[in-house]
Parts: structure tokens; C-alpha cells; sequence
């Protein structure tokens, strides 16, 4: 990858990394790009919208990740109760890996940032719409009908996003892996 294309990726992943940790607000331009190692210039040249349009990358780079880690799940598990727990249990060893200073990867963004922001709130709909769609697809595995899969898989996202705010503030994995126990 040329160093032009490496400095973009490298302010996307601080910026998603900060945005996760700290918030959006609470991170300024100036620490992602120290922390990025990209020159300054180099910010406005590939997000000239400024720190909006950097977040909305840093959405799209989080959803896209967590949509992986989901099919990845998916594939090794047919069974939906195994998916669930199998989601659960990566989702709790990031935030043990973290210290628990670290939540969703886009929702801290996200509360910030929409409705007022059409991308960001538009990279939000996106990311979040395909997780709902990797899980829902795996409970339509049972012969569950696709409509009640989508509503199911729409609580299994909700469930997950309030687990990880529980399990930051009590220190511990088991909000995240209690879903899993329940789901």
C-alpha cells in the first residue's frame, strides 16, 4: 500500500479507535493526527469535509468490522443459539481485551452525531442494518419466517449495544454473555 493510502487508513483506524474510547467530541483533530502519525495536510486532502466526513469513514470502517467478525460467526455456526453465543463471547473478550474503556465500535459516534449528520447517520443506518441482516439470515436458518428473523435479529443488535454499556460500567463480561445465556 503506498504511504498516501496508509497515512487515509491510519487516520481512519485512530479515528475510529478514539471516537470508540473518548467519543466524538471529545476527540480532536489535532490528537488523531499526532496519534495517526499522517502528516496534517493529509487529513484535509482525503476528508475535506473535515472531522465529519472522517467520521463517517471511521462508521463505515467499525460497521464493516463488526459485519465480518458476524459472518465469520455465521459461518461456523449454524445453529442461531451458537451464533448468539459465539457473537456474545467475541464481543465480551474485545471489551475485557480493552479494560472496558472501549464500547461499541460506532455507537458513541452515532449519539453524538445523528440526526444532525446525514453521513454519519447514513453510514450508521448502513452498518448497523447489515449486522441486523447477517444475524437475521441465521435465524431464517430454522425456518423461522424472515419478517419475525429481522425483528428478532434487530433485539439481538439492541440487547448487545446495552450489554456493552453495562458490562463498561460494572467491569465485567457477563451483561454481554448474559444475552447469549437468554437469547
Amino acid at each position: 500500500m503506498p504511504n498516501a493510502a496508509i497515512h487515509r487508513q491510519k487516520l481512519i483506524e485512530t479515528a475510529m479507535r478514539l471516537f470508540r474510547r473518548q467519543g466524538y467530541a471529545s476527540s480532536g483533530l489535532q490528537q488523531i493526527l499526532a496519534e495517526s502519525g499522517a502528516p496534517k495536510g493529509s487529513l484535509y486532502h482525503y476528508f475535506p469535509g473535515g472531522k465529519e466526513e472522517l467520521g463517517e469513514a471511521a462508521v463505515r470502517l467499525a460497521g464493516a468490522m463488526i459485519r465480518e467478525m458476524l459472518e465469520e460467526q455465521a459461518k461456523r455456526h449454524e445453529e442461531p443459539k451458537a451464533f448468539v453465543r459465539g457473537y456474545c463471547r467475541v464481543m465480551a473478550n474485545w471489551m475485557a481485551e480493552s479494560e472496558f474503556r472501549s464500547g461499541c465500535p460506532i455507537a458513541t459516534t452515532l449519539l453524538e452525531n445523528a440526526p444532525q449528520s446525514p453521513g454519519i447517520t447514513r453510514a450508521g443506518l448502513d452498518a448497523v442494518g447489515s449486522w441486523i441482516d447477517v444475524a437475521a439470515e441465521v435465524f431464517t436458518r430454522t425456518g423461522e419466517p424472515r419478517r419475525d428473523a429481522r425483528v428478532r435479529a434487530q433485539l439481538l443488535v439492541s440487547a448487545i449495544e446495552g450489554a456493552l454499556i453495562l458490562a463498561r460500567l460494572r467491569q465485567s463480561k457477563q451483561p454481554i454473555l448474559d444475552v447469549a445465556r437468554l437469547f
